[in-house]
């Protein structure tokens, strides 16, 4: 389960950021959405967020967050806030993270292994505190009616986040899209309400495994890529290990949580 920011950081009360890495290869973000009719129209949002830290630090000491940068100015009020599905991690899972951290690092050896695992169902996003009950309120509402579903995540890819500041491996989802796709739908309308950023158009739906500061995906691909995705396919039960399924949705915003689970 996720329960803290994706690399373990320390967080003020005010706000915790999430990590939300996007996939090298595709999804621009969709225009700026209209309000839903019905709706009164909501202000806009003080601040986008370009690339939020996994960690709130409102001062910019770059020794503190291995020189990676804040993509957005720290405004109280202001809650970094992200709707992803929660994945709990065995034990069996771990080994293979294992494996696969320990290859990578034949390449890159500043990869380090994710503490949490997650698929993101949105960006990261910015909503004024006021807005968080109603907010929450209406996701709540649009997935009520959601069942729990399987997806199949074994292609191992690599990403890099909006401004290259950092690379990702990642499994990428085979199967299952179209359920996820459902979701995001969901999860964009509620985004829409608020005037808030949707998600990427031709989402490719990952959960990250591992990370390091720099774009390095020119190290990480070809030749270690195959060496990973074999392996993953080589790995005893990974069939059923990378077969998951999925029983709630979880957004976090600022250091709340709520928790929606699928029927």
């Amino acid at each position: 389960a996720m329960s803290a920011a994706l690399v373990g950081y320390s967080s003020s009360e005010e706000e915790q950021e999430e990590e939300e890495e996007r996939g090298s290869r595709g999804g621009g973000a969709q225009g700026p959405p209209g309000a839903s009719a019905g709706r009164p129209r909501l202000p806009a949002p003080a601040a986008l967020l370009g690339d939020p830290e996994p960690e709130e630090a409102v001062s910019d000491d770059g020794s503190r967050h291995g020189g990676r940068v804040r993509g957005f100015p720290h405004e109280r009020g202001n809650w970094a806030t992200h709707v992803y599905l929660p994945y709990t991690a065995r034990e069996e899972f771990l080994e293979l993270l294992e494996l696969l951290v320990s290859r990578a690092r034949t390449h890159v050896p500043s990869v380090a292994a994710m503490e949490e695992f997650h698929l993101s169902l949105s960006q990261c996003v910015v909503l004024r505190y006021h807005w968080i009950e109603p907010f929450v309120r209406s996701l709540r509402e649009r997935l009520a009616a959601f069942h729990r579903f399987f997806c199949v995540a074994d292609q191992v890819k690599v990403y890099t986040n909006q401004n290259k500041t950092r690379t990702f491996i990642g499994l990428e989802v085979s199967a299952g899209h179209f359920q996820l796709l459902e979701l995001v739908s969901e999860v964009d309308g509620v985004l829409k309400e608020f005037d808030l950023p949707t998600f990427y158009k031709d989402p490719k739906f990952h959960m990250s495994l591992a990370w390091c500061v720099g774009d390095l995906s020119g190290r990480l691909e070809g030749q270690c890529l195959r060496e990973l995705q074999d392996i993953v396919d080589g790995f005893e039960d990974s069939a059923f290990l990378l077969r998951i399924q999925w029983e709630q949705i979880r957004c976090k915003s600022g250091n709340k949580y709520y928790s929606f689970p699928l029927r």
